[in-house]
């Protein structure tokens, strides 16, 4: 016996979510089906009004509500130091730890052979865009210290040489192979007090 199409098909859409196996999706559909009415319209709704609510900053390219986003819009911000991220997790983490007063850019992931995911496939242009402008005087690489984060900052300081600019890291309190997203806040605000600069 199979399951009803309606469930089979919720079941193959969890599954396309990252980390969700099969019986996880399963598990899911079923609590769904089980799940009052009015609980399945909020989530409904909530999914319709992902993309619909949501721009993309033209400053920092961070997904958000407004376009500048809060950061960008801030005035208070220092407009001399740029900090590079993979994604809006890393900004937000980086955030939290309300030690950094400076402007950020979303690069929009990392160099990754395996994933065939070239330089070409991230934000690089825009960025370097942003650099030409002759605004910044500092750069933070505020990467993941994987290899695909190691590979990127590389790169990125490689192609940074060219502009006087100075280019730092965080500090290497950051657990090698760890992502920014998980670390805790104490960790990241070290790592950000401690950054060094790329030789």
């Amino acid at each position: 016996m199979r399951f009803p199409r309606a469930i089979n098909n919720l079941i193959e859409a969890f599954s396309q979510l990252p980390s969700v196996g099969p019986k996880t999706a399963e598990r899911y559909a079923f609590h769904l089906l089980k799940s009052s009415p009015e609980k399945l319209e909020n989530l409904a709704k909530s999914l319709s009004e992902l993309k619909a609510n949501i721009t993309v900053c033209s400053h920092c390219l961070a997904i958000s509500e407004t376009n500048p986003c809060s950061i960008c819009a801030d005035t208070q911000r220092k407009n001399g130091i740029l900090c590079i991220v993979e994604n809006i997790q890393d900004l937000i983490s980086l955030e939290a730890t309300k030690q950094y007063p400076g402007q950020y850019f979303i690069l929009g992931g990392l160099i990754n052979t395996i994933e065939n995911i070239k330089p070409e496939d991230l934000n690089i242009q825009k960025l370097l865009q942003k650099i030409k402008t002759g605004e910044y005087k500092e750069i933070i690489l505020a990467l993941n210290f994987t290899l695909e984060g190691e590979t990127t900052s590389l790169y990125l300081n490689k192609i940074l040489t060219a502009y006087n600019l100075k280019v730092t890291r965080l500090a290497k309190g950051l657990p090698a192979g760890s992502d920014l997203e998980y670390a805790d806040e104490t960790t990241l605000a070290t790592a950000l007090k401690y950054r060094t600069e790329t030789k």
